[in-house]
């Protein structure tokens, strides 16, 4: 080949070399390719449910994709419940059986808020800044208060696994998905109200936990009696603030069985049974 075509030719080669573009191209196409399988994996495609929204960010998306390659559950079957701080979904176990998939979100402002239910306890002194970083603690702790509270004898749903901010836990349902409803959608009674005041004792002098949020939206009437959710907010009894979360909870439950004709406790009374100060 003539010098001259030579230096053409070299003038019009690019600036990287064509291996190197292939090389682009199919890390472009496994990138993409995986996040194909992380939507499939992820979501069941059906007419009923749809399930992609603000809380599944990459993060997020990793951390259910990992608790599939695990085996805790197969896919995510459709929203339930949204609040302030975390969506909870309907997700399906390898077995077909229904599971809840607790996600708190990642941008949610509640949690600075919510500090005062970790600064004081004991079981978590070492905080780290950051929301991330205070989420995935706040999941733990969730997880961790439902685990001493079964042990302890306390009806709630059984915890499954805790990853990052991703809660998954026993689905307290029907077949169909459809969840128990919360006490304030229930007929009560007066056995309601002592089953409630056994179980929060239990809760107290068995788990050594005070639940710290509780009202008539976080207490189930189930085919086996009253059933607590929601322990994110649960303390420690060692927590500073612990009896004044005690007699908050107190009050709020008398406040919505009272307003129902129910014949309920002195507060101070009721505080005091649960404690196992009086008989």
């Amino acid at each position: 080949m003539p010098e001259e075509e030579r230096e053409d030719q070299e003038r019009e080669e690019p600036e990287f070399p064509e291996e190197s573009g292939h090389k682009k191209m199919a890390r472009a196409d496994r990138r993409l390719s995986h996040s194909e399988r992380e939507s499939r994996l992820l979501v069941k495609r059906s007419e009923d449910y749809q399930v992609f929204d603000n809380v599944f960010d990459v993060p997020t998306l990793m951390t259910i994709n990992q608790m599939v390659d695990d085996g805790i559950i197969k896919h995510v079957r459709g929203s339930l419940a949204a609040g302030k701080e975390s969506k909870v979904y309907l997700a399906v176990a390898p077995d077909e059986s229904l599971r809840i998939l607790k996600i708190y979100l990642t941008v949610s402002a509640e949690f600075k808020k919510r500090m005062q239910y970790i600064a004081g306890d004991p079981r978590f002194s070492d905080i780290k800044k950051g929301s991330r970083n205070l989420m995935t603690l706040w999941a733990k702790k969730e997880f961790k208060n439902m685990q001493a509270a079964k042990a302890a004898g306390v009806r709630v749903p059984a915890p499954i696994a805790v990853r990052k901010n991703v809660l998954v836990m026993e689905f307290v349902g029907d077949s169909e998905g459809n969840s128990v409803p919360p006490i304030v959608e229930s007929e009560v009674t007066e056995d309601d109200y002592l089953q409630l005041i056994e179980q929060v004792s239990l809760l107290y002098q068995k788990a050594r936990l005070v639940h710290a949020d509780l009202s008539e939206y976080n207490i189930f009437k189930t085919d086996k009696g009253i059933m607590l959710f929601d322990f994110g907010s649960a303390v420690d009894i060692q927590h500073p603030n612990s009896k004044q979360f005690l007699v908050r909870d107190v009050i709020n439950v008398n406040r919505f069985f009272a307003k129902r004709g129910i014949d309920v406790m002195d507060a101070v009374q009721a505080v005091e049974k649960i404690k196992g100060e009086t008989k």
